[in-house]
């Protein structure tokens, strides 16, 4: 009986050491984070954007070439509507 008494209260033991030490380090974690303000949140955010600029330069050039097309194809698209106004008009002798 006192070989199982002592196995019982040997995992107990180990039980709570492994508590103590998992508390241990979730309080170390815990001490050891920063806590931010927003002055710091922005400036990561405006340095992170400084560091990705020549990316975002190259997209917007991309879109802008983009809408600059839309707009080549759309004022084409207006001429001709225009054009086969005028002719439909023409042709109704109006």
């Amino acid at each position: 009986m006192d070989s199982t008494n002592r196995n019982g209260s040997g995992s107990g033991r180990m039980i709570w050491i492994g508590v103590a030490v998992g508390a241990a380090v979730g309080i170390g974690i815990a001490l050891t984070r920063k806590k931010r303000d927003r002055w710091e949140s922005a400036r990561d955010v405006t340095k992170r954007i400084s560091n990705k600029s020549s990316d975002m330069a190259e997209v917007t050039r991309d879109i802008v070439d983009r809408v600059k097309n839309i707009y080549e194809e759309s004022r084409k698209v207006v001429e001709e509507a225009n054009e086969l106004w005028s002719h439909g008009r023409k042709l109704v002798g109006v």
